[in-house]
Parts: C-alpha cells; sequence; structure tokens
C-alpha cells in the first residue's frame, strides 16, 4: 500500500512541489520529504466535501493542506486583519470573495462557519479546508452549523512508519497487519523476516532510538541537539499563550504548568484526579478541567481499560498518557536513557497515532483486573483480539509474557496472538501465537 495523495500519484516524486509533506534539508543539502500517512485519506479538491484536519500546534496541518491543495486560496485567521476581513464579509459574498480555500485556524473567528455553510448549501462552492488545533471550538462550531458536512481527520506528530520511508515510498508497518488481517500470530510473524541487516536495521533503529528523544514534532528534524531544546521550550510557551487561551481563561498559567509537569510525569500510569490535584495543589475539579485541556489540545490521550459487564473484577480507571516523547522529555526533564515509562509512552502513543490517523475501525485498551493480571496494551479489532507487552529490555523470555499467556485463555477462540515488543533486533517465537517482536520492527514498514 503507498501511502500518497490521490491526485498526485502519478506525478514524479523526485521534486519537492509534489511531495506531500514535510520537507527537511540533509547535511548535504538534498531536499527530503517525510510523507505524511493521512495524505492518502484526505479528499481531491474536485470532490464535493468540506474537510477539516485538526490536531496539536505544528504537527504539519498546513504544510500538508498547501502542498496537496495547492491551487486553493490560504487564508490564515491567526491574522487579525483577515478575521475582520471575513467577519465583516457579507454571507452571500463569501463564495465569490473567498470561495474555495484553505482557512487555518479556523477555530478563531466563529463567523465563518455560517458563511461557510450557506456557500457549500446553496451550491457557490463545493470544497474547502479548514485546519486548527483547538479541539472544542472547531468541533462546537461544526456541530452548531456543519454537522452532516464536514470531513474531520486528525493529523498527529510523525510516526515511525513516516520518519522510516522519508524520502521513500510509503509502506504500512507491521502494526498495521494486527489491525487488518485475518492472520493470527503465528501465521503472519512467519511470513515476516526475523532479523534485518545492514541499512534497513540501521535506518529503524536510527529513527526508534530519534522519536524515543526528540519525539515526532516535524519541525525539529533539521535541528542540532541545542536548538531542538530550545524549540520544545518555544512550544510550550507558544501553548501556553496561544492555544490554551482559545480553550480557557486563566488568569494565572503557573498552577497549569505545574499540573503539566505533573501529568507528564505518571504517563502510562492509572489516573486519579485526586493525586493529581493533591500534588498540584488545586481541587479535583479544576484537576479534571486542566487534564481536559490537555486532551482538547491534543497533548495526552486517557487508555480506556478492557471492560464488559461480565467481567466485573476488571479495573475501571483510564490510564493517561503524555503523546509526544519529546514534550515528554520536555516536561519531565528527563533526558535520559530508555525507561520503562518511556517506552510505554512511545509504543502506546505510535499506536493510538496509527489507528486515528489511518481512520482504523480497531479499538485500543489495557487490561488489568484487581487480581493482578494486566496487558500494557489491548487491541480490539473485527477479526478478534491482540494483547502487547511493553519491556524495556534487549532480551524477553517466556516468563515475561505469562500475562499474555493467561490472557490468551480468557478470550479464547477471540485471541489473535500476543506479542512481546521490546528494544532487542530479533523477532523471535516464545509459544505458540506468542512473540516477541523489536518495537522499531512493529512500527515500521
Amino acid at each position: 500500500m503507498t501511502y500518497i495523495a490521490q491526485d498526485l500519484r502519478q506525478k514524479p516524486l523526485c521534486a519537492k512541489i509534489v511531495m506531500v509533506g514535510d520537507d527537511f534539508r540533509t547535511n548535504s543539502t538534498e531536499v527530503v520529504m517525510i510523507f505524511r500517512i493521512l495524505a492518502d485519506r484526505l479528499p481531491r479538491a474536485d470532490m464535493r466535501r468540506l474537510v477539516m484536519i485538526t490536531g496539536a500546534r505544528q504537527t504539519g496541518k498546513t504544510t500538508l493542506a498547501r502542498a496537496l491543495y495547492p491551487d486553493l486560496r490560504y487564508i490564515s485567521l491567526d491574522e487579525i486583519e483577515a478575521r475582520l476581513q471575513v467577519k465583516e464579509m457579507p454571507t452571500r459574498a463569501w463564495a465569490a470573495s473567498v470561495g474555495h480555500a484553505i482557512l487555518d485556524e479556523a477555530q478563531k473567528e466563529p463567523a465563518i462557519f455560517d458563511k461557510i455553510k450557506f456557500a457549500y448549501d446553496s451550491g457557490a462552492i463545493d470544497f474547502s479546508v479548514l485546519l486548527g488545533s483547538s479541539q472544542i471550538l472547531m468541533m462546537n462550531h461544526i456541530r452548531e452549523t456543519l454537522a452532516g458536512r464536514v470531513f474531520i481527520y486528525e493529523l498527529w506528530p510523525l510516526m515511525l512508519a513516516e520518519l522510516v520511508s522519508t524520502g521513500r515510498t510509503m509502506q504500512p508497518p507491521l502494526f498495521a497487519r494486527l489491525l487488518t488481517d485475518d492472520q493470527n500470530a503465528d501465521e503472519i510473524f512467519a511470513e515476516t523476516p526475523p532479523v534485518l541487516l545492514g541499512d534497513d536495521a540501521g535506518l529503524r533503529q536510527q529513527w526508534f532510538h530519534y522519536g524515543l528523544q526528540w519525539g515526532g514534532m516535524p519541525g525539529l528534524v533539521t535541528l542540532n541537539d541545542t536548538e531542538r531544546r530550545e524549540w520544545l521550550n518555544a512550544y510550550t510557551n507558544t501553548y501556553l499563550e496561544r492555544d490554551l487561551t482559545d480553550i480557557a481563561r486563566l488568569d494565572d498559567l503557573l498552577p497549569y504548568r505545574r499540573f503539566m509537569r505533573l501529568a507528564a510525569l505518571r504517563s502510562g500510569q492509572l489516573l486519579s484526579y485526586a493525586d493529581l490535584a493533591r500534588d498540584a495543589d488545586i481541587s479535583p475539579t479544576t484537576a479534571r478541567n486542566y487534564l481536559n485541556y490537555l486532551q482538547l489540545s491534543f497533548q495526552t490521550y486517557l487508555l480506556p481499560p478492557y471492560f464488559t459487564s461480565e467481567v466485573k473484577r476488571l479495573v475501571k480507571a483510564p490510564k493517561l498518557y503524555w503523546i509526544d516523547p519529546g514534550l515528554w522529555r520536555h516536561q519531565t526533564n528527563y533526558w535520559g536513557d530508555i525507561t520503562g515509562q518511556l517506552l510505554e509512552t512511545y509504543v502506546v502513543g505510535e499506536a493510538i497515532k496509527w489507528i486515528k490517523t489511518t481512520g482504523s475501525t480497531a479499538e485500543a485498551w489495557f487490561y488489568r483486573t484487581h487480581g493482578g493480571l494486566e496487558v500494557d496494551l489491548l487491541l480490539t479489532t473485527s477479526q478478534g483480539i491482540w494483547g502487547i507487552e511493553i519491556k524495556s529490555s534487549p532480551q524477553v523470555k517466556l516468563a515475561q509474557a505469562s500475562s499474555l499467556r493467561r490472557l490468551a485463555q480468557e478470550f479464547g477462540n477471540r485471541w489473535r496472538g500476543g506479542i512481546v515488543a521490546y528494544i532487542g533486533t530479533q523477532i523471535v517465537q516464545l509459544a505458540e501465537n506468542l512473540w516477541a517482536a523489536p518495537v522499531q520492527r512493529l512500527f515500521s514498514p
């Protein structure tokens, strides 16, 4: 499967202007492109569509939209003058004055949504793209005016599969097969080389360690390490000053800054609003609001527990995860080697980003009982159920997969297989339908 925008597939892939994604310059000054997997899902500009692309600040929404739709007018509503112009523009003049356009930071001027609705419903326009980094405001405006008319997509930080495919044709990672194939673990891994050699192995290892260290924000790729730390610091300040003010009115940002750090320190842990509130010296209600702000701005994700009414002994609290490892490191000020918490944050983030980006119907959970049975990541698909344990060790023994073996017995015929994702280099079979796979192999082609 090739992840290139449909209306660009027939154009030469050597030219920067026709590549879909974020570009960066290597030391040799060669322009290389990072393909964005979302491009393959976005509709062509000759279709009758209203498109919304949302996601965290600086994930590449503008770059993607302008590369994919070069013939559309681009208007940034981050500019006060532009906001005033579209606000004062008569509704009936929208089609003639704006027409088919990319409207960046669309949430900053609510007046545009009624005007777009009128122009679209009357047939005066057929296609427009709305971009925004404030999920709640965008969704509120859409529910009020554009419900049933707009196709919504999310652009997340770069995934390992995108980084590994830099300058190449995009191929889906091994993880994608878990969500789509009607095969069990033994059948899938029987078709997969157990070891990669040479450049193939080195490339995956390089980008895997880059992602663990710096995350997936496209703007970091070309920078040196000092500049990357400065960028992450500036990103946090910009987020607080601009994105946060779109969704909340906080008189004092210091409690929120403190809360962000405490939330990052708890990445991978069961969520307790009471504990967060106590440590941040705020009320539980405020803690709940603050975490909601982080979710709405795509900074954190709550992984729900797998729960059925038949199984009463399952833990019901979600687990909190910071989405981007680079931003997680900045918040925690941890710049050391791989830890279990960092690796789990990375793996869950990669899984969530792939599921959300591709529009998969698969769902991600964690599994934990009061009796002590726990699996880090559970995937439910139309074909069955997968379990993934995450281990920050270079080798894996069968004893480390005992929870997956117990879970296989609980799910019976629905069980597709268990995987121990670890930091080694070789895919190894541990037992029937139970395998150990390097993280960089699981999330890359």
